[in-house]
């Protein structure tokens, strides 16, 4: 208790109207609730350390949880309150303790972040009674969490301009578009094996990325280390990044600097086509309102574009951008333009 005080007392919060009670016991929690006004916003930290009498076992077992979170749905269906659940993950991300607390209640909501990261993104998992496709993102002050407005801008603030390995990713998240960069590293490695390290993608589509660079595009990435990083502790999910990695990754082996006012997207498929992405003419928009003058996207994905101050430059293959990127690089040597694709 004596810490939340000085919590709240840091953020400025000493005279807001929270009571806050130390207990574990749900029999207790329930009855101290049910006496007086019932409050409208109930929330539990966290729910692994509840007990409840009708249940022999220890605090924090599947058994323990599952009966703890029954009673307090119960007493929010009857009262009406909003019972917050919190809950402990294990490193898969998943929520700890048997599944079936998933079910019961209405709505799964996961905080993600890094500690080496000010931005946490607060993700819908379940959701009863909207969309699971939004998120929102939360700086990490001083004085507390505070939303960030306008997610790009500030995922972009501290670029390295002009520098070789980066690619801007146009995303995105729900129906929120959203810019964030890209950066790859391809360094002759020592090993027997060649490293890939990848953090904020899908490492399957790393190497699916590398494997189509390959065989269509003529770059020899097999004496190579791979590092691909999303800056600001972001994860991109969708195959909408497969042109910008590619991008990144030729940029960083040809030692050849991508247009710092450029954006890709764009799906690569195994035949080394460039293929369209949803919500082309939103990615564009945002593109251009944070000051961008040139996109990369698939070429068939011309004809639902529609941003005047934007110049859109197709892509049919990869082969095409690869061999673009090698002609400006400063060691051209280590990449075959043209590709078997001719």
């Amino acid at each position: 208790m004596a810490q939340v005080r000085l919590r709240a007392e840091r953020l400025g919060l000493r005279d807001a109207a929270v009571e806050l009670a130390a207990e574990t016991s749900v029999e207790d929690i329930i009855a101290t609730l049910s006496e007086g006004k019932i409050p409208r916003l109930i929330v539990i930290d966290s729910i692994q350390t509840m007990w409840t009498d009708m249940v022999e076992s220890a605090p924090g077992t599947v058994t323990q949880v599952r009966g703890s979170a029954q009673a307090l749905i119960r007493f929010a269906k009857k009262t009406g309150a909003a019972i917050i659940l919190v809950g402990h993950v294990t490193k898969d991300g998943q929520i700890a303790g048997p599944r079936v607390v998933e079910h019961m209640v209405d709505a799964v909501l996961s905080f993600e972040g890094e500690g080496s990261h000010q931005f946490r993104i607060l993700r819908a998992v379940k959701n009863r009674f909207g969309p699971t496709d939004e998120i929102g993102v939360f700086e990490m002050t001083g004085s507390g969490l505070r939303e960030v407005a306008n997610p790009s801008e500030l995922f972009l603030s501290e670029r390295d301009l002009g520098q070789p390995g980066t690619a801007v990713f146009a995303g995105i998240e729900g129906t929120r578009p959203l810019l964030v960069e890209i950066q790859a590293l391809v360094a002759p490695t020592s090993l027997g094996t060649p490293r890939r390290a990848v953090v904020g993608w899908d490492p399957s589509r790393l190497s699916m990325v590398l494997a189509v660079l390959e065989a269509h595009c003529g770059v020899r990435l097999g004496g190579h280390d791979v590092y691909l990083n999303v800056a600001g502790g972001m994860r991109i999910h969708e195959p909408a990044g497969d042109l910008a990695a590619a991008a990144a990754l030729v940029s960083s082996l040809a030692n050849a600097p991508l247009p710092a006012d450029a954006v890709f997207f764009g799906e690569v498929s195994l035949s080394g086509a460039v293929r369209p992405v949803a919500q082309s003419a939103t990615r564009l928009k945002e593109a251009a309102k944070l000051g961008f003058n040139r996109a990369i996207v698939p070429d068939t994905a011309r004809s639902e574009l529609a941003e005047p101050s934007l110049k859109v430059t197709d892509v049919g293959s990869l082969a095409g951008l690869v061999a673009d990127i090698a002609a400006r690089g400063k060691t051209p040597r280590l990449v075959k333009t043209g590709g078997q694709d001719g």
